[in-house]
Parts: structure tokens; C-alpha cells; sequence
């Protein structure tokens, strides 16, 4: 037996001394002091309540049971009057019975209540007559109806808390993995059509030109490489609620790609054959890495499908820093929404996602003069001048 169930049990003790000096020292005192003694004396039981929920109604019931009854010849007391200042015992009693309703299993908590019932009904019976008989029935029997409500109602807040807090980890893991599923999808889609474009030019012209042979060779090692330490970033922050990263391993990380880095995306276009325009436009400054890390994934999935699908010859990339803005246009010459695989995979799917997680606006679609169009508004925050200004 642990300490607390020592002290708990003790209580219990207490209970049983307490109520026995109430019965036994005080044969003289009044009803009412009775009951409220042993309402009182019902705190002793909190402990074992908590830990033994039953043991601790069937203290709590005979108590009132010893209250009511009074000592042994005791009996002119123990009428209608008295009865209705001794019924709060039956109420410490109620209290208890709420708890077990409130924490217990059904079958349990609705076995108690029987019990309790019917021990309250017998000492109604027994120790009121005449018109009390059902007035004391009433009030005894909202008594319990009330503590026990109190207790359903409890164990309903309690159960819809559990059920809120489940369903946001289930939210969150749905989350973090539409998050993992547009990293893996957005990195290693655009790294393996790199690869594979690099490899069917350098697979075409290793005889003829070994130096074009040797440059697709290089790119592919490099795209290999990049793509394996983004592989490596993502599975360390998958593993870091369990186990932090270390500062050893977080330094081995390449940092996260950025706008920045769009000018080294038209390599695989450029070898498919494309002509890439990246043009900037605005104050260019830096933005926060969502915001950076998203754009730069809207452009990269851009870029990939024109050089696998499109069969463009031309492409346009312009970054606009506004003021309240940042704007992503990706605009091509190829096939619009005729090409195969352009709208029916998950890349356009994963840039609405970013998008809508920023509180931006995304728009793709067949151009009318010919090409795709991909255009994204992403919102900054405001500066910290124009913040204080605005206030």
C-alpha cells in the first residue's frame, strides 16, 4: 500500500470516528447538528473518494444510516423532526454518489445509484410517517437526482474535452502530413525530372560530345546531392519531437531554398530546351521563410512541369516584391492545359495548399494566346514603421 492510499484510508478512519463521537458523545444535541456534522465530516473522505470510489459511498451511507437512526434509545428523537435536520448526512452521501457518477464506468455508477436509492428510501420509511412520508421521499429523491446530474453532466464536459483534444492531434498529424507530403512531392518530383532530362541528354550525346556528356553527369550529381540534403532536413525534423537535433547535425543541413536560389531551378529547363527569363521587380528584400520557402516551391513545381510537360520553348518567372504583396507569375509558350499530367497531379494541389495556409490566392490556366499561366499572391507583413503608423 503507497502513502496516499494510506492517507486515504485513514480518512476513511477519521470518517467512522468522527460520525461514531456525533452518534454516540452527542445523544442530546439536535437533529440538524447531527446532519451537519456529518456533512461536514463527509471531507475527511476525500482522498479515498478519489482513489475508492465505492468503499467511500458505503462509509458515506452508513454514516447517514447511523446518523439517522440515532443512538440506541434514542427512539423519541429519531421522528419526523428529526429526520429533517439528520437528512443532510444523506446529502454528504449524495456528494460521493455524484463523484462515482461523474468518474465510474455506467455499470457501476448506475449499480451505486441503486443502492443508494433504496437505503435512502428505507430510512424515509422508516423514520417519517404521515404526510412527511412524502415530502422527505420528494426531497430526497431531487437531492440525489441533483448531485447526480451534476455528476453526468461533468463526466459529459469531460468526455467532450477528451474528444476535442483527440480530434486536434488528429488535425495536426493530418497536417504535418500534407506538409511532408508537398516537401517529398515538390523536392523530389523537380529533382528527378532534373535527373532524368540530364540523363537523356547526356545519354545522347556521350559519344558525340563527352564535355555536354560530362556538364549533364555534373548536374545530376549536384541535383543528387541537393536532393539528398533535403531529404536529410526533412526526416531530422520528423524525428526532432522525439529526439532534438543536435547543433552538429543542424550544421551538416543545407539551409531551406528561398527566391534566392530560382535562378539555379533553370538549369532543368534549360536543358530540356527552354529558355528561362527570371525578372525582378519592386524593392527586393528579405521575406519570411514561409513566405520564402512556399514561393520558391510554387516556382520550382512551375518550372518542372513546363520542362516534363509543356513542350515550351519560352518561359517567363517574375518576381514582384509589393508592398503589401509578394507576387510569383510562371508564364509559358508550350501546350496549356493540354499537356498530359499539367492539371491532373498533385503539384497544383500542393501550390493551392501553400497558398491558402499563407491567406493568399492562386491562379493557373491556359493562357489565350497560348502556354500556361501560373500566377500567386502571397501576403507580407506589414513593416514595423507602417505597423506603429497604422496604430
Amino acid at each position: 500500500m503507497t502513502r496516499s492510499e494510506a492517507s486515504a484510508w485513514a480518512g476513511g478512519a477519521c470518517y467512522v470516528l468522527v460520525v461514531a463521537l456525533l452518534v454516540g458523545a452527542a445523544p442530546r444535541a439536535s437533529g440538524a447538528v447531527h446532519g451537519v456534522g456529518a456533512l461536514l465530516a463527509v471531507s475527511l473522505l476525500a482522498g479515498l473518494v478519489r482513489r475508492r470510489p465505492r468503499p467511500a459511498l458505503g462509509l458515506a451511507l452508513l454514516g447517514a444510516m447511523a446518523v439517522v437512526a440515532g443512538p440506541p434509545g434514542s427512539g423519541e428523537q429519531s421522528g419526523t423532526a428529526a429526520y429533517q435536520g439528520e437528512f443532510l448526512s444523506c446529502v454528504a452521501a449524495d456528494l460521493v454518489l455524484g463523484y462515482l457518477v461523474a468518474t465510474c464506468a455506467r455499470r457501476t455508477w448506475i449499480a451505486a445509484v441503486a443502492v443508494s436509492g433504496a437505503v435512502q428510501l428505507l430510512l424515509v420509511a422508516v423514520f417519517t410517517h404521515g404526510d412527511d412520508l412524502a415530502v422527505n421521499g420528494l426531497v430526497a429523491f431531487l437531492a440525489m437526482a441533483a448531485c447526480c446530474l451534476a455528476g453526468l453532466l461533468s463526466r459529459e464536459r469531460r468526455e467532450h474535452a477528451s474528444a476535442l483534444r483527440v480530434r486536434e492531434v488528429a488535425e495536426a498529424v493530418t497536417a504535418e502530413r500534407l506538409r511532408i507530403a508537398r516537401e517529398l512531392h515538390d523536392m523530389v518530383a523537380h529533382s528527378i525530372g532534373v535527373i532524368a532530362i540530364q540523363a537523356g541528354v547526356g545519354g545522347r550525346v556521350i559519344e558525340t560530345q563527352p564535355g555536354e556528356a560530362r556538364e549533364a553527369l555534373r548536374a545530376i550529381e549536384a541535383t543528387s546531392r541537393e536532393t539528398l540534403s533535403g531529404l536529410r532536413r526533412t526526416l531530422v525534423s520528423l524525428r526532432r519531437p522525439d529526439r532534438a537535433a543536435s547543433p552538429s547535425e543542424l550544421s551538416r543541413l543545407a539551409p531551406s531554398p528561398g527566391l534566392a536560389d530560382v535562378e539555379r531551378l533553370t538549369a532543368a529547363a534549360v536543358g530540356a530546351g527552354v529558355r528561362v527569363d527570371v525578372c525582378r521587380s519592386g524593392a527586393r528584400r528579405p521575406v519570411p521563410a514561409d513566405i520564402d520557402l512556399s514561393a520558391y516551391r510554387i516556382v520550382q513545381e512551375a518550372l518542372t512541369n513546363v520542362a516534363r510537360h509543356a513542350g515550351a520553348e519560352h518561359c517567363r518567372v517574375v518576381i514582384d516584391y509589393g508592398d503589401e504583396e509578394l507576387s510569383v507569375e510562371i508564364v509559358d509558350d508550350g501546350r496549356g492545359g493540354n499537356a498530359n499530367g499539367v492539371a491532373r497531379g498533385f503539384g497544383i494541389i500542393g501550390m493551392r495548399e501553400r497558398v491558402g495556409l499563407l491567406g493568399g490566392e492562386l491562379s493557373t490556366g491556359p493562357r489565350p494566346e497560348g502556354g500556361f499561366r501560373v500566377a500567386a499572391r502571397l501576403p507580407l507583413p506589414l513593416p514595423a514603421g507602417v505597423r506603429g503608423e497604422a496604430r
